[in-house]
């Protein structure tokens, strides 16, 4: 197959090498990946007899970590290689088997380095530190150590810790039922979709027919959704009640005043970033009202409501955007970062690092995934649109901070912090953002362009500051000694809905279901980071976009600090201070001055 042709999915060797990741380059056959696999066990085994040593000295400690890093970048590079040979063709049982063999070896990695952390906070007090004063090769290993130690305060007995393990399995129980009830357990409705036939809805098809431009389906879609989850409404309360306790129990148990603080001191940040997002972005909601507003009036609607919030306000653009170009198309756009950077990237086209097009079997979706020892490939099924174009973009982005961060750190150092992990891809998709808008004239594809661009903004900065809002007031309440009922979720909930869109929105009592539905709150403070993130990046672009050659730099260099240092440190140095609401301030300026071209265009 090349990327002229059409017709149904075609098989896996029916895909042209071009357009195949190159596996090989990690084993040649699959004889090699076994011979790595029985390595890695050795290596395992090899390291148990640290256990109990590392206060015999520096010495024997950097060889410990050299050791740790040495079957950590094996380990990784047979465990990635079998997923991805898995996700080739998910119905081959060979790589499902290799598949699942990895995972099991990644326990088994996980549980032999285990006593690592703990041997090393109850060796005496000011050890560590001789060590690292005494011996110049633990150096590279500093910010890991000294992360280790910051955790001493809320470290336990070696048998209080024991305990809390053995717990950890009953933590993810809340998780674990809600998911199965929310993916195997559920059944919707049949709707109509927009000839009138009837169609069982699913997850999957939910956000497509809130997208129709048949007011009707959207209804449909909305209430069969939310009627559905009110029928277990109490049965999710008490799970997400489970989750929030569980949280408490552990939180109290290690120290910590609060879960929200327990799961922030895992990325060193303090309580007052969160809070800096909901403060700020509350300070700035009229943006998003006059979206609220501009949707209803283009709509032509008497009252517009939660159902018509995914509406699109103009048809898609669906230009033909084959492969190739959308390779010219992405390395044009990235051209302000640099013509070495360009280079770089050119790499992931000509050295196999994508696998490209859908073929029967393969993985849905996109990904990118590498080892400290192979490249940092991605999985694209790439369908010649606009759409995957931007996907492109975004995963290149993820490539190309691994690629750098591996290529600049050692192996303790070159993984970066899911803090950050959003911060290059985003920025990727600003720079192709801002090259189409500079260069499209055509009114319809601007205006959908910059539709794509609000929407993306409203769904990743003010619908997820709403959701960490609701995580916030939730635990404070519960922690308070107010326990939490589905009518207060739903109260909760359908308060924060009328504050964030505004006094055009007709917000109606289903959707105070809708926080049933989001599994996220299951991830103990998690979703604030998409904000973070997202704010983080769209200042950097348009730092970069200034042709500030400075700041270019420093983001290059943040490209290649891995996890070196704390994440708010990391951005720190490349001139955004998420502390303040300033890159906040800027994100959501961008998104007025989008919405005052959008009202122009219109």
């Amino acid at each position: 197959m090349t990327e002229e042709k059409g017709g149904g999915v075609p098989r896996r060797q029916e895909i042209e090498q071009e357009y195949k990741w190159d596996l090989e380059s990690v084993y040649p056959c699959d004889e090699d990946w076994e011979k790595d696999f029985v390595r890695v066990n050795e290596l395992a085994q090899e390291i148990k007899g640290f256990s109990g040593r590392l206060g015999e000295g520096a010495a024997t400690l950097l060889e410990c970590l050299k050791l740790r890093d040495k079957v950590q970048v094996l380990g990784s590079q047979v465990i990635v290689f079998a997923n991805l040979r898995r996700d080739e063709d998910t119905a081959v049982a060979k790589y499902q088997g290799m598949a699942d063999r990895a995972g099991s070896l990644g326990v088994q990695l996980n549980t032999v380095i285990s006593f690592l952390e703990p041997e090393l906070l109850g060796l005496a007090d000011g050890l560590v530190e001789e060590y690292l004063a005494r011996e110049p090769g633990l150096e590279e290993y500093r910010h890991y150590l000294e992360n280790i130690l910051r955790r001493k305060p809320h470290t336990l007995s070696p048998r209080e810790e024991q305990l809390l393990a053995m717990a950890g399995e009953m933590d993810e129980a809340p998780y674990n039922i809600f998911s199965m009830l929310n993916n195997a357990d559920l059944r919707f409705p049949e709707i109509r979709d927009e000839e009138g036939k009837k169609v069982e809805l699913s997850h999957g098809r939910f956000i497509k027919y809130m997208q129709s431009s048949e007011r009707r389906v959207r209804r449909e879609a909305y209430e069969a959704m939310y009627t559905t989850y009110g029928k277990v409404k109490n049965t999710l309360a008490a799970s997400l009640n489970s989750k929030i306790k569980g949280g408490m129990f552990f939180a109290r148990a290690r120290n910590f005043p609060s879960v929200r603080e327990a799961a922030l001191f895992q990325d060193n940040v303090p309580p007052a970033v969160y809070d800096n997002v909901i403060d700020t972005i509350n300070a700035h909601l009229e943006p998003l009202h006059r979206y609220v507003a501009l949707k209803k009036r283009v709509l032509g609607l008497s009252q517009i409501e939660m159902h018509d919030i995914y509406a699109p306000l103009v048809a898609e653009a669906k230009p033909r955007l084959p492969f190739k170009e959308a390779r010219d198309l992405v390395l044009t756009a990235l051209a302000p970062l640099g013509s070495q950077y360009v280079r770089d990237a050119g790499k992931a086209f000509s050295e196999g690092w994508i696998d490209v097009y859908e073929n029967q079997g393969k993985r849905s979706g996109a990904y990118s995934w590498g080892s400290y020892s192979t490249k940092p490939f991605m999985l694209l099924n790439y369908d010649d649109t606009l759409s995957s174009a931007s996907t492109l973009a975004h995963e290149l982005g993820h490539s190309m901070h691994s690629f750098y961060s591996k290529t600049n750190q050692p192996p303790v150092k070159a993984g970066y912090p899911i803090f950050l992990a959003e911060v290059a891809s985003t920025l990727n998709e600003a720079l192709l953002n801002d090259h189409l808008l500079r260069t499209t004239e055509d009114r319809k594809k601007r205006l959908y362009i910059i539709n794509e661009y609000l929407e993306t903004i409203r769904g990743t900065v003010y619908r997820q500051t709403l959701f960490a809002e609701f995580e916030k007031d939730i635990y404070a309440r519960t922690e308070a000694g107010k326990p939490m009922t589905h009518e207060d979720y739903n109260a909760l909930w359908l308060e924060l809905n009328k504050k964030y869109y505004g006094p055009e929105m007709a917000v109606d009592d289903l959707i105070g279901l809708e926080w049933a539905r989001i599994p996220h709150f299951y991830y103990d403070f998690y979703v604030y980071k998409y904000v973070t993130g997202f704010a983080a990046a769209t200042c950097l672009a348009q730092n970069v976009l200034a042709g500030d050659e400075e700041a270019t730099g420093r983001y290059l260099e943040f490209l290649q600090s891995g996890g070196r240092d704390y994440p708010l440190n990391i951005l720190k140095a490349a001139g955004v201070d998420m502390t303040e609401p300033k890159p906040l301030v800027a994100t959501l300026a961008i998104f007025s001055d989008l919405l005052g071209q959008l009202e122009e265009l219109l």
